[in-house]
Formats: structure tokens, sequence, C-alpha cells
């Protein structure tokens, strides 16, 4: 398949605005659909932005019973009028408005998988590790600077929310990194594969998940501040005597910031503010 004359047969082009970067290397596509259902014939499957239906048809190859959300107009009816994708529901919607509870609730064990557009990269990754149910597993392409922060370790310059959340919810690995030639177009940085393989017990167990997410959220919102500073403006507010009592409980300093505390520490702290 010619993807370029492809789209200029239906007057279409990569659109800059959503992020558009498509797949052309289906030997890695083939990969990607490998990792993401492990053997599992007939999993149910999630692809975030299909795009030209590269890595669709891998995962249609590899055996998924899959569902794929694309936000483009004109792409949708490209994937809808290829009868090899035939087997595939494509949906027309925003991934970000697509009810995941829903979705996982009635697939019961699940994976999503995708080429990820860097504007939102971090929104759906947000909303896919902090939904219920899980995937059993998240095997996504991001920028390399997203994959430094998804597998960051505390007090280095990537680590953040998303850290301590990809940390929390999975373990993490790089599956393969992608030259800018293996897209349409070429992106200007390399492009890693990043493998989230759902834990079967979470590493920490604090008394309320949710809060403790929240917490970290709030934490890294104000990143060069300390935490008694940051937590007091975020919201719900928590006071600073508060926040520097529970941080002395846990046998931190009350100078401490965020990007220095590891995901047991914030779920002590979770714990005490509690």
């Amino acid at each position: 398949m010619n993807l370029r004359r492809l789209l200029a047969e239906r007057g279409l082009a990569a659109r800059k605005r959503l992020g558009q970067n498509f797949l052309l290397d289906t030997a890695a596509a083939a990969r990607i659909a490998e990792a993401a259902l492990q053997g599992e014939r007939g999993l149910p499957v999630l692809e975030v932005g299909p795009g030209t239906g590269t890595l669709t048809r891998a995962l249609l190859a590899a055996g998924a019973d899959l569902t794929a959300v694309e936000v483009d107009r004109g792409l949708l009816e490209l994937l809808r009028d290829s009868k090899d994708l035939a087997a595939a529901r494509i949906i027309a919607g925003d991934i970000l408005e697509f009810d995941l509870a829903a979705y996982g609730t009635r697939a019961g064990r699940w994976a999503a998988c995708g080429n990820l557009p860097y504007y939102i990269t971090t929104p759906i990754l947000f909303a896919l590790l902090e939904c219920e149910p899980q995937p059993e597993r998240i095997v996504v392409m991001v920028q390399r600077e997203v994959a430094d922060r998804l597998t960051a370790r505390p007090g280095t310059p990537a680590y953040g929310a998303l850290s301590v959340v990809v940390a929390y919810r999975s373990r993490a690995s790089r599956l393969l990194t992608l030259r800018p030639e293996a897209f349409h177009p070429r992106p200007q940085v390399d492009s890693t594969v990043v493998v989230l393989e759902r834990h079967a017990r979470p590493p920490v167990e604090p008394h309320d998940a949710a809060a403790m997410l929240r917490l970290v959220r709030a934490s890294f919102a104000y990143r060069r501040k300390t935490l008694v500073n940051a937590l007091e403006l975020a919201e719900p507010a928590i006071p600073r005597q508060r926040t520097a009592a529970a941080l002395t409980a846990i046998g931190k300093s009350p100078e401490t910031r965020g990007e220095s505390l590891s995901l047991d520490d914030f779920s002590r702290l979770s714990d005490a503010l509690g």
C-alpha cells in the first residue's frame, strides 16, 4: 500500500493540529500487536487513533477483538472503506471523551494500544491508568522524552506525577525504538514503544488509593515549590501545618519537594494525611 498516494487520492493529509504521524513500518506494527495480545487471541483491544490503519491491520492479524477510536472524519471514512478492516469496530470520537469505564466493563479483560499524538499523550495515559477496570496492558508509541518520564526514578529531571502513577499501576518496559522514517510525515525525534503491564497486585496499598493519586497530581502541580506550599495551593487545599506534620510522621523534612518522594513515600504520606 502506497500511503502517500492513498491519502492524495482521497484529498487527505496529516493534520499537524492533531499531531498526526502515520506509522509505515509493518514489521514494527506486528511486534507492537504481539506485545499487546501476548498470544491471547480474542482479547478485546482498544486502539487509540488508528490513523491509516497500519497498526489496526496488525492487531487484527494477531487476533484482537478490536475497537478503534478515531477523531479525524476523513480517516474514519478511509478506515471504514477498507475491506481488510471490516472485522474492527471503528468508532468516531475523541478518546478523551470515550467512556473507558463502560468499555472496560463490557470487555472484562482488555488491552489498550496506539500511536499517541504528542500534544495529548499525557492526558490519554492518565485516562488509561486511572480508569476502572484497568487494562491488562497498555502498549503505546510515544516520543522518547515521554518514555523517559514513564520509567523515571525519584530525584531525576524526568520524574513527575505520570512516573508515580505508572509505577503504581504497572511494570514499564521499552519494546523498541522507531526512527523518524518509520512514519509519514517524519517527526523530528525518535519514538519509543513502551509496554505497561498491569501489576497483579499494586506494590503499595494506601488506605485510599484515589486520595493518593490526587495527592500525587497535586504534589507536582507546582513542581518548584515544597510540598507544604504546593498542597496549600491544591484543590482542595491542605494547610501547611498539616502537611508538615504528615511529612515529619513519615521521616521526611517539611522542606521536601514532590520530585524526591518514591511511590512508597506517597502512599505513606497519603495515609498520614488521611
